[in-house]
């Protein structure tokens, strides 16, 4: 093999289509655009969304509920990931340095999810009812 016998592989390389080229191409005249309107103009169409000055859908349709921003600084951990941690002493610091919560959690609370056998101290990490519950009933106690 020399530099001057390499060459594409077969059908890997094709000519272009040259459209607007006369009669005999099959692509002359209005070259593919049909006749009249946006479409066939040079530079002429629309914006994701148009539908020709009708009322869009995204505008028909109403607005509904809103995301809170500062959902980012909130975060759940469910008794199972208590009883997976075995900790005796859990407050924020130890939840992240474990990674059962992100960096940017402020607010942890703990949900009734799974079982708990273990004792555990939650200081600075709320619970909803159900949860705190259980925790006493393991031995366990709130701050």
């Amino acid at each position: 093999m020399e530099l001057n016998n390499l060459k594409p592989a077969a059908g890997a390389k094709h000519a272009k289509r040259r459209v607007g080229r006369g009669i005999g191409s099959g692509l002359g005249k209005t070259a593919g655009r049909g006749h009249k309107g946006q479409k066939s103009r040079a530079g002429g169409y629309h914006k994701v969304g148009f539908e020709g000055g009708q009322m869009p859908l995204q505008r028909r349709l109403p607005k509904r509920g809103f995301k809170s921003h500062l959902l980012k600084y909130n975060a759940e951990v469910t008794l199972a990931m208590l009883e997976q941690l075995g900790a005796a002493e859990v407050d924020l610091p130890t939840l992240k340095a474990a990674g059962l919560v992100g960096e940017l959690a402020r607010v942890v609370k703990v949900i009734k999810s799974g079982e708990l056998t273990k004792a555990v101290k939650l200081t600075g990490v709320g619970a909803t009812a159900g949860a705190k519950a259980a925790i006493e009933a393991a031995g366990g106690s709130l701050a």
